[in-house]
């Protein structure tokens, strides 16, 4: 099964970055690559993009099917967001393609990523998922990062 085939090759655009959820977001240039790897097994994605504060930063993300079909591992880095460890994420493929992955940290803390190809464009968002205790009915999960690309190659 190969993720987001159609999408592999050069990608450069925007990222919105905000680190609490009533910050706006801080639009600042990006960049990525989406590469299938091992016979198409694995879908990698490399990715730039500036903190306002922290400079530039860089980012991994390498996603592969399971057993069952739709169902995805993925294993991620950023220099910024998850270091030094990577981390490890579970999801689903959806029936439009677009990739949906998710994990814990910080024992009740939560990243819920998506990758959306679609129509010329590539988007990964970034939803910080809040503990029970800092939930509301408004705010369960925020964007912390938002980056639309457009092919570049």
């Amino acid at each position: 099964m190969a993720i987001l085939s159609a999408a592999a090759g050069e990608w450069a655009g925007a990222n919105g970055f905000r680190l609490m959820p009533e910050d706006p977001l801080d639009e600042r240039p990006a960049t990525a690559t989406l590469a299938l790897a091992a016979g198409g097994h694995l879908t990698s994605l490399t990715y730039t993009w500036e903190h306002p504060e922290d400079g530039p930063q860089d980012g991994l993300l390498v996603i592969g099917g399971g057993e069952q079909a739709g169902i995805l591992t993925a294993i991620w880095a950023d220099s910024w967001h998850q270091k030094p460890a990577p981390m490890t994420l579970n999801g689903r493929l959806a029936d439009d393609g677009s990739v949906g992955l998710d994990a814990r940290y910080a024992e009740d803390w939560g990243w819920h990523i998506d990758l959306v190809a679609d129509g010329g464009g590539l988007r990964m968002r970034m939803d910080n998922v809040l503990p029970p205790q800092y939930a509301t009915p408004e705010t369960a999960s925020y964007p912390a990062m938002v980056m639309d690309l457009s092919r570049s190659d």
